[in-house]
């Protein structure tokens, strides 16, 4: 970024990009799509519109995150559900841009507390027609991030006018899907607060349009998984497009 590096280099964050193959893992792997883990005895999670199975958008092993993250994210697995039953209905329905909507679910669960339920099984196509191909996270590709000019300036960076447009120019905050660095929002700053403590809560994973997943947020909108930092099991997601 040219002479601002400098006044940025406090804001800088590691990002990491998802490297995967396409195939399931175990249970407990970072994936997107495939098996999740469930516990003996659960059943699938269901929307809370239409009451059918909902898709696996992801999985992250937080116990085998890259050691830069210091286990800053907690322990155990959190896992995104997300409805795409009926046209996207129950996602308009339930405003599903909006963090703690009725059709997603986000969670982490502890598969150390207990066995995984016994034969596990996607859901048959009469309930969910075009189930995601599954892709396992088999790496992580470390990258530098930034914040945009709108969280920067939140953040209290004064910059000249040609800063401030050279900021807005570059490819940062980097789009696509990733683990930690900052949100690429679409619409403004829009991390949720926490319903326990009401703090705000901060970005895990960045679930971008059609890149892992062929799906699309509304118009090409990008979604993030947040969570509170003084309430690790609080978890969210919510999106924007243009």
């Amino acid at each position: 970024m040219g002479n601002i590096n400098e006044k940025m280099e406090k804001f800088r964050r590691a990002a990491f990009e998802p490297v995967t193959e396409d195939r399931d893992g175990g249970l407990t792997a970072s994936k997107f799509s495939g098996k999740p883990w469930l516990g003996e005895g659960e059943n699938w999670p269901v929307c809370g519109i239409c009451g059918k199975e909902m898709q696996l958008f992801v999985q992250l092993n937080l116990d085998q995150l890259p050691q830069e993250l210091n286990n800053q994210f907690g322990s155990g697995l959190l896992q995104m559900f997300y409805c795409t039953n009926g046209e996207q209905e129950c996602e308009v329905e339930a405003e599903a841009f909006y963090p703690f909507a009725k059709s997603t679910l986000l969670r982490v669960v502890n598969p150390a507390a207990g066995k995984a339920a016994a034969n596990i099984k996607i859901p048959s196509p009469a309930v969910i027609p075009d189930y995601f191909p599954a892709k396992v996270i088999t790496g992580w590709l470390q990258k530098e991030d930034y914040p945009n000019p709108e969280e920067t300036q939140s953040l209290g960076l004064e910059l000249a006018e040609d800063e401030w447009n050279e900021l807005a120019d570059s490819d940062f905050p980097l789009g696509g899907d990733k683990l930690a660095g900052w949100p690429s929002w679409v619409q403004g700053i829009e991390y949720p607060d926490c319903p326990v403590c009401k703090e705000s809560m901060r970005l895990v994973f960045q679930v971008d349009s059609e890149d892992n997943l062929p799906y699309t947020f509304g118009d090409s909108g990008c979604g993030h998984i947040t969570q509170c930092k003084n309430h690790p099991e609080v978890v969210a997601f919510g999106w924007a497009c243009y």
